[in-house]
């Protein structure tokens, strides 16, 4: 009965640390504790049976290594989706001059561009709009049947796809970016040649408000495309994951 409820708890809560919005230093440890033991009871009746092996003995230890292994990719995942706007977020402040406007990300307790917490607002929204925290715990579920409890876990080669997953933060992140990137070297490439036409002119001055009005527009503009692409990566991340668990 120990392991029938101790072992999934292990692979629930470390999910609910490594996760997005759950696995922030915001949210206070007690809460995700308590929310990963009201997981554990309700996915625990549904988890196949338990290898019989002693709490306190080295399988035992294998088992809880590879519950924690698993729980820890599964947030990681989505930890990477996130990312992938908060790159975005750096690329276009450095090009509309917002590069120093920095802030504390709740989520990460970094510093990141006063852009990067817009887009993380956007992408909260739509991941929650879209029941991905439900898809997720769902897979959660599911994980525990396609990817027993024992003392074996994720393989060498899924370890391998999440570490090709991440050229996905950084072509995610330029595609993301490129509307407003290319937006905005047109008007650089407008004060350069005001400079060269008027060395004389202050372009600090001129050149920085214009370039932040120019980028606020482009950013308002491009805000409602942003949801097909915050969905197509979403999916991709989910599909990752099944992969992990050993779905389709």
């Amino acid at each position: 009965m120990v392991g029938a409820y101790l072992w999934p708890f292990f692979r629930i809560a470390a999910m609910l640390m490594a996760m997005p919005l759950i696995g922030t230093k915001t949210v206070p440890k007690q809460v995700r504790l308590g929310f990963a033991l009201v997981l554990t009871l309700i996915i625990a009746p549904l988890v196949p049976d338990v290898p019989q092996v002693d709490p306190l003995s080295i399988e035992a230890v294998l088992i809880v290594f590879q519950q924690v292994l698993i729980g820890v990719a599964m947030g990681f995942v989505l930890q990477l989706v996130f990312a992938v706007f908060l790159v975005a977020a750096q690329v276009i402040s450095m090009q509309m001059g917002l590069g120093f406007a920095m802030m504390i990300d709740p989520q990460s307790g970094t510093s990141v561009p006063v852009l990067g917490q817009l887009f993380s607002i956007v992408v909260t929204l739509v991941f929650l709009s879209l029941d991905g925290h439900l898809l997720l715990i769902e897979m959660l579920a599911n994980s525990f049947h396609t990817l027993p409890i024992s003392t074996s876990g994720i393989t060498s080669n899924g370890f391998w796809l999440i570490a090709l997953w991440g050229r996905e933060v950084f072509s995610g992140a330029v595609l993301v970016a490129l509307p407003a990137i290319a937006a905005l070297l047109f008007v650089t490439l407008t004060l350069g040649v005001m400079t060269r036409a008027a060395p004389q002119f202050n372009i600090f001055a001129v050149g920085i408000p214009i370039s932040l009005i120019w980028g606020m527009m482009i950013i308002y503009i491009i805000l409602p495309g942003l949801i097909e692409q915050i969905d197509d990566l979403f999916m991709s991340g989910f599909q990752l994951i099944s992969r992990l668990l050993g779905g389709a």
